[in-house]
Parts: structure tokens; C-alpha cells; sequence
């Protein structure tokens, strides 16, 4: 069997790579990186970073001119990223996603991962959804009704030869530490950050959700230490 992760180069996704890398070796497993207009590129070279790591394949694609439209405001020119956690931001949005949703990128992604995949003989594609960006829908396209709907139609649409796996789809991303201290991933090499700064900005809902999934686990940020 062989796999393609998809790799933002963060906490989740580099977790995945190390599962996938584990169960099957280093030879069968690729990680695939896209541009989409996000504001800075760190997340792109740690995602290079990290494949070089595990020395596996990598491959990046630019999606950037998908979302030239959106408002989003992760992307470059959309204003700022808003501070504070994702329960404070999802306040007085009647449900709608956070400003920081990338329109359906998740199933954008999982689509052109599928092609990538089944070109390269893999049979399952990873990628780091989990329980705590689906609250409150903040992220829709990280839920587990999305990822069965997501799952269902590249399985059949590969001729049943495809599968989406999202190891950690009700999993909190403590849990997903706690799981990749055991398989000693580096997290220094990661980078989750909304900004670009030279240091995380430590304000921002990813960068909050980090810290306390390693204080959740014990544990200071390796990427905080490794920087100092």
C-alpha cells in the first residue's frame, strides 16, 4: 500500500505523515503541499522541511488563483486575522464558518489529492481534520459528515480503489500530541501560525489552540524551545 498526506506543515498533518510513514515505511509514502493564497509561505517551506525529515516524495501545487474571490482572511490582502480563540470569534455568526475558512479548501484539496494519488498507486490519502476545528462549525470541511461524504464519493469516483483516512477526525488536538510524541515527530519543525512573523504571534486561534494542546499533554511548545 502506498499513501499521499496532505501537508500544511503543521501540528495534525505532520502527525499524519508519521502515522503513514510508520504503518508503511518511508518509500510508499508521498506528501503533497498547496499554495492558495495564504499570507505568508512558512507553512510551505515547513511542510518541504518536514517531508525532507522522513524523506519522503513531496510535491506542492499552486491553487492560489481558486480563491482569488474569497474574502477569507487568511489570504494575502483580505485585512486581518482575527485574535483570540475560535469560541470568542464564532460569536454573533448564527453558525456561519470563521473568517479564516478557506471556501470548501479541504474538499478542493482532497479532490486534487485524489488525481495526484491514483496517478502515483497509492491507495489511501491522509490529512489532519480533527474534533476541535469542526466546533461550533468554524471549520465545515473538517467535520466527520464531511469527511463521510468526502470519503464516500472519492472511493466510489476512484473505481473503489481510493480511501480518505482522517486518523484523528474525533480526536482533540491534544490527543493528536499526545499521539505524535509517541511516534517522535518533530514538532519544532512545524508551523501553525495565521502570521508570518519570525516567531509565532501567539494571539491568533491556531497559535492558542497549540499551546494549550502541548500544556494539555505536560509540555512546552518544541518550536517555542527551539527558537530561543
Amino acid at each position: 500500500m502506498k499513501a499521499l498526506v496532505l501537508s500544511s506543515g503543521g501540528i495534525d498533518s505532520t502527525t499524519c505523515l508519521a502515522l503513514a510513514v510508520d504503518k508503511y515505511g518511508k518509500e510508499n509514502v508521498m506528501s503533497l503541499s498547496v499554495f492558495y493564497g495564504q499570507k505568508h509561505a512558512k507553512e510551505l517551506t515547513a511542510a518541504r522541511e518536514i517531508a525532507a525529515y522522513y524523506q519522503v516524495e513531496h510535491r506542492e501545487l499552486d491553487m492560489g488563483v481558486i480563491f482569488a474571490d474569497s474574502d477569507c482572511t487568511l489570504l494575502d490582502g483580505r485585512g486581518n486575522v482575527p485574535q483570540g480563540d475560535y469560541a470568542s470569534q464564532l460569536q454573533g455568526r448564527e453558525g456561519k464558518p470563521v473568517s479564516t475558512y478557506v471556501p470548501f479548501r479541504n474538499g478542493l484539496f482532497l479532490a486534487a489529492a485524489a488525481s495526484i494519488a491514483l496517478s502515483k498507486g497509492c491507495g489511501e490519502i491522509y490529512y489532519g481534520a480533527h474534533a476541535d476545528d469542526s466546533a461550533g462549525n468554524a471549520y465545515p470541511d473538517t467535520s466527520s459528515a464531511f469527511h463521510e461524504a468526502m470519503g464516500q464519493a472519492v472511493y466510489e469516483g476512484s473505481g473503489k480503489e481510493l480511501q480518505i483516512i482522517a486518523p484523528f477526525i474525533r480526536s482533540h488536538k491534544s490527543q493528536v500530541v499526545a499521539a505524535g510524541v509517541k511516534l517522535k515527530v518533530p514538532y519544532e519543525l512545524t508551523w501553525s501560525c495565521y502570521e508570518g512573523g519570525e516567531r509565532p504571534c501567539g494571539r491568533c486561534a491556531t497559535c492558542i489552540d497549540r499551546k494549550k494542546a502541548f500544556a494539555l499533554n505536560g509540555l512546552r511548545d518544541p518550536a517555542e524551545e527551539a527558537k530561543e
